[in-house]
């Protein structure tokens, strides 16, 4: 599986932004899907989980409630949908697709399949 992230960009605080992360390759809906993210100087990390048939969605406690993470699976795209956006949720967003449990990736980064990155700038 291939994965392309995009959407990223410039945002003031209080904007919204929508990431797609495009899947080639393999069937891409047997696949659990996730969104992580790098700010500089720090550890890549948890932000967002969707089981393969996208019934159940898991967050990080600091996305809760401003985030939304979603799937077709008929276009092979996950997305994540961002809102009230803050500086601190500026950073590098990653997309991934994993064999399993999508809540695996709550605890641990998942080993599968990695886009290459796309970079989330909020300005205050």
């Amino acid at each position: 599986v291939q994965l392309q992230a995009s959407g990223g960009g410039l945002v003031q605080a209080g904007g919204s932004l929508r990431l797609s992360c495009a899947a080639s390759g393999q069937t891409f809906n047997s696949y659990a899907a996730g969104w992580f993210r790098q700010a500089p100087g720090k550890e890549r990390e948890f932000v967002a989980a969707i089981s393969w048939k996208g019934g159940s969605t898991y967050y990080a406690d600091s996305v809760k409630g401003r985030f939304t993470i979603s799937r077709d699976n008929a276009l092979n795209t996950v997305y994540l949908q961002m809102n009230s956006l803050k500086p601190e949720d500026t950073a590098v967003y990653y997309c991934a697709a994993y064999r399993g449990a999508a809540a695996q990736a709550m605890g641990v980064m998942p080993s599968g399949y990695w886009g290459q990155g796309t970079l989330v700038t909020v300005s205050s």
